[in-house]
């Protein structure tokens, strides 16, 4: 059974995984692989529908592992992935405050998310707020990382 991290980008899904397990599959990193160019790139040259649809095939592929899963910020937006989580019972959300995790963000210089670049802080936060209600209903657990070091988030975890 696959355990996987869900919330939005800034949340801790990647610091998190690798903490549990440091085999972790980063879906990101391995849809880069397979696209052969970044996630950013692929949108802009194919589309988020051909995004979304190798999206779903991954995770499809990854749920029947018993991995810890860190998954794109997105992975909740297709319907057909949210049915596939639904059906596995270890979905953890890292949820946390708009502010909170635009802070983060914000501060993270070394990983400059297109989503973003490309967003005003009003955009980003009604992305947020509409994939918040997606990843609650996916999660099997609930976990508010706002006020929690990696650690702390561990501890909780366990």
């Amino acid at each position: 059974m696959a355990k996987v991290l869900l919330g939005f980008m800034g949340s801790g899904k990647t610091t998190i995984a690798r903490k549990l397990d440091p085999d972790f599959v980063d879906m990101d990193a391995l849809l880069e692989g397979r696209l052969g160019m970044p996630i950013a790139r692929f949108f802009e040259e194919k589309g988020e529908a051909a995004f979304r649809q190798l999206e779903e095939e991954v995770l499809a592929d990854l749920l029947k592992t018993d991995k810890v899963i860190s998954t794109g910020g997105g992975i909740v937006i297709s319907p057909r992935n949210r049915a596939l989580l639904k059906q596995n019972p270890d979905n953890i959300y890292l949820k946390a405050d708009f502010e909170t995790l635009y802070q983060r963000i914000s501060a993270d210089k070394d990983n400059q998310r297109p989503l973003f670049l490309k967003n005003s802080k009003e955009g980003l936060a009604a992305i947020f707020k509409e994939r918040q209600t997606w990843y609650q209903e996916v999660a099997s657990r609930v976990v508010d990382v706002s006020n929690l070091n990696p650690d702390e988030i561990i501890e909780e975890l366990r």
